[in-house]
């Protein structure tokens, strides 16, 4: 596990561009946290990481974006709104299985579509220390995801 708190969403984005030169298809981030805690900032510097230039936004109500030009494809996905189910109707498998980066927000609400190994980023907002600073913690999971992990924290890419 990884630790680190920023303090601007140029900084949350600069993680992701850090980031995203060691992902490869078929990588699956989970970006878990509060409603404005940076995960789509975060997102966006993944996009910007791997040479993507279309603006990232939202996928709240479309559920999953796309997002091609790259070195690899990155597919934003926000399941919010399968609190109730219906992930299993989506062909998740097929994007955690394809050419692509997968980014899940709000991942709990899919977790039984989940692959075995992923890296998981819980957001955690530190208002009471300032407005835009928060504590991002990495969780690998998978002998690949623990080394981008010490990667990142190592401030090295391969």
């Amino acid at each position: 596990m990884y630790e680190v708190t920023v303090t601007s969403p140029e900084a949350t984005m600069a993680l992701g561009q850090q980031l995203a030169p060691n992902l490869q298809p078929r990588d699956v981030i989970l970006l878990d946290g509060d409603l404005g805690a940076g995960k789509t900032t975060f997102t966006k510097g993944l996009a910007a990481g791997l040479g993507i230039t279309r603006n990232v936004k939202s996928p709240t109500f479309t559920i999953i974006r796309e997002y091609q030009g790259g070195r690899i494809p990155l597919y934003h996905m926000d399941v919010y709104r399968l609190e109730e189910g219906g992930g299993d109707e989506l062909g998740l498998d097929e994007y955690f299985n394809g050419d692509g980066v997968n980014v899940v927000e709000w991942s709990k609400f899919i977790a039984d579509e989940l692959p075995e190994d992923y890296l998981r980023i819980v957001f955690k907002r530190d208002d009471e220390a300032g407005e835009n600073q928060r504590t991002l913690r990495f969780e690998p999971r998978g002998a690949h995801f623990e080394k981008l992990v010490k990667q990142l924290e190592d401030g090295t890419n391969e």
